[in-house]
């Protein structure tokens, strides 16, 4: 079962960004398992741009979100 609360649009832009999240997410987590560390700047921009995401905004709403559905969980 996927638990996830993420962004569906971008606040400034309205731009769908959810399936841009997962894809972000994914790649990241490819890199932390296969590699053992915390990608770099120009690998998180390489990602954006892999992924099609282009704008400021949209970038920031997906590196700016925490996903905290675990801890709230928790408390069900």
């Amino acid at each position: 079962m996927i638990k996830l609360i993420i962004p569906v649009r971008c606040f400034s832009c309205g731009r769908v960004i959810a399936s841009d999240y997962i894809a972000f997410v994914n790649k990241v987590n490819l890199i932390r398992e296969t590699e053992n560390r915390e990608p770099t700047p120009e690998e998180i921009q390489r990602i954006f741009d892999e992924i099609g995401v282009k704008r400021y905004c949209c970038r920031r709403m997906i590196l700016s979100h925490v996903n905290l559905i675990d801890d709230t969980m928790a408390f069900d």
